[in-house]
């Protein structure tokens, strides 16, 4: 197995899909010649021809349209987001149109299509480059949301994401698109949707991450090791549908729980997970869950967004309340 950065196991994924799928196609601003603003898509242009590598015009609404088209006709489209800050055109057709074609015509007409996303901070990107509003599609009845943290995470949740029935938003975290590498299988290779994967095994705290947050968590855990507190670390990987089981099973064995996300702490995915631990595990836990979160206003500009997005030493804080209730 070769061993890829998270960008690159999108780009193998999608080459994968291509080469082993008629029906996929790719369609996206600057997604052709260019191979897409962060080169997710380099070199598909002219391995398969811009009848399967489609530049778009600057025009969010319509890229999702036609990928609803398409999967109407029984393509399976692959849909670029340049920015996730940029989707806020299209949030009518997602919300409208591609989270409830299947409910609308019974099953009549398959909905299989994926709408790529990059997000969060921590590349100095400005103001609406550095958005994380998962909990926006985690909320819309209809829709998958996945979050790869891995290179091979990458391409198998991608994967798996281009042959589900149903449409999938696929979240790219920019923070870790070449932040490391790993071995990503080479071929067909699927995570599959709705499984959590434990990171590290602990007994005192479990830690709740996905996406860039992950490594993060990670840190905090090694941190914490040293000081004599034994962290779990569980990668969510799918927020829709969510591993329920995974996160109840960790947090009756630890006791307690730290949630940790880069959306503000308001309505984000921490708060209905929080809900679901204390209505499904509350007998078990020793305290009460703890968000490390995003703050309640809009991503600031370079010189703060370090302070914005949660760390490691706000996380082992948060862990040293939760240890000491």
């Amino acid at each position: 197995m070769a061993e890829k950065t998270l960008i690159r196991g999108i780009n193998d994924g999608l080459r994968t899909a291509l080469g082993q799928d008629a029906e996929v196609v790719v369609l996206g601003e600057d997604v052709g010649k260019n191979g897409g603003v962060f080169r997710a898509t380099e070199g598909l242009w002219e391995e398969f021809g811009d009848e399967r590598v489609i530049d778009t015009p600057l025009a969010e609404a319509g890229i999702v349209g036609a990928a609803v088209g398409m999967a109407v006709n029984g393509l399976r489209p692959v849909a670029e987001i340049q920015f996730m800050g940029f989707i806020y055109p299209a949030f009518e057709q997602i919300v409208t149109h591609v989270a409830r074609l299947r409910t609308r015509t019974q099953g009549q007409y398959p909905a299989s299509l994926v709408i790529r996303a990059p997000y969060g901070g921590g590349i100095r990107a400005p103001e609406l480059h550095s958005d994380s509003t998962e909990s926006f599609f985690v909320h819309t009845p209809g829709l998958k949301v996945v979050v790869p943290s891995t290179p091979s995470d990458a391409k198998g949740l991608l994967l798996a994401a281009i042959r589900d029935p149903d449409p999938v938003i696929y979240l790219e975290p920019m923070k870790i698109y070449r932040s490391f590498r790993e071995e990503v299988p080479e071929g067909w290779h699927e995570v599959p949707i709705g499984k959590a994967r434990k990171v590290r095994a602990g007994d005192d705290v479990t830690l709740i991450a996905w996406g860039a947050m992950v490594p993060v968590a990670q840190r905090a855990a090694h941190s914490c090791a040293e000081r004599g507190i034994s962290c779990e670390v569980l990668d969510l990987r799918s927020l829709y549908p969510l591993d329920e089981e995974a996160v109840i099973a960790s947090v009756k064995k630890t006791g307690r729980a730290v949630i940790i996300h880069e959306a503000p702490k308001t309505a984000g995915l921490g708060a209905e997970l929080a809900a679901r631990i204390h209505e499904l595990a509350f007998l078990w836990m020793e305290a009460p869950v703890e968000r490390v979160t995003g703050y309640d206003v809009p991503v600031p500009m370079f010189a703060l967004e370090d302070d914005f997005r949660p760390g490691p030493g706000r996380i082992e804080a948060a862990v040293q309340k939760v240890i000491h209730f």
